[in-house]
């Protein structure tokens, strides 16, 4: 790790545990080492308010007098699926329809991580759109605030227009330039 307070370095772990209300988590690094310091503001620059338990991200981290802190996020990728369970509303929906369903600009209207869904509103559009914490928890997000900016891909599910993929929208606008 470096010395110098200012130098930074880019590394790849995994989060350990990320808390919203908090305003904090912990990333383990992929080469070993000490817990790296990951703040609330430090994931908000990325476009996110929230990130999923074991999903892995790449940082730019400087060492500190407090320790090894995180100062930029350039990556998140969702938490390997596993033995996650599965999403029933989307099993009898072609896969094709889904990757194919282009990134629409919303907004959170309400996410509840105890009841384990919420909705959001895409621009232009009047109706709801379900948003599932699988779904969430697939695109690498723990949670969602009300009135947070994202990017969703939308089908209509069995239930109306379900989101099948959540970013934030900081990170989706970086995919389009």
């Amino acid at each position: 790790m470096p010395k110098d307070k200012h130098q930074t370095r880019r590394l790849r772990g995994q989060v350990k545990w990320f808390d919203p209300v908090k305003g904090f988590g912990f990333v383990v690094a992929e080469e070993g080492g000490p817990d790296i310091l990951l703040h609330a503001n430090v994931l908000r620059n990325f476009g996110q308010s929230s990130v999923a338990d074991r999903a892995g991200i790449e940082l730019d981290v400087q060492q500190t007098e407090r320790g090894i802190q995180a100062v930029a996020v350039h990556g998140i990728e969702p938490p390997d699926q596993g033995a996650a369970a599965g999403l029933a509303d989307l099993d009898d929906i072609d896969p094709e329809e889904i990757r194919a369903a282009p990134l629409e600009p919303a907004r959170v209207k309400w996410f509840d991580k105890g009841k384990g869904f919420g909705f959001a509103n895409t621009f232009g559009r009047d109706e709801d759109v379900f948003i599932h914490i699988e779904v969430l928890r697939r695109s690498g997000m723990a949670d969602l605030q009300s009135g947070e900016a994202l990017a969703i891909r939308v089908i209509e599910g069995k239930r109306g227009r379900m989101a099948t993929e959540v970013c934030g929208w900081e990170s989706a606008v970086k995919e389009f330039d």
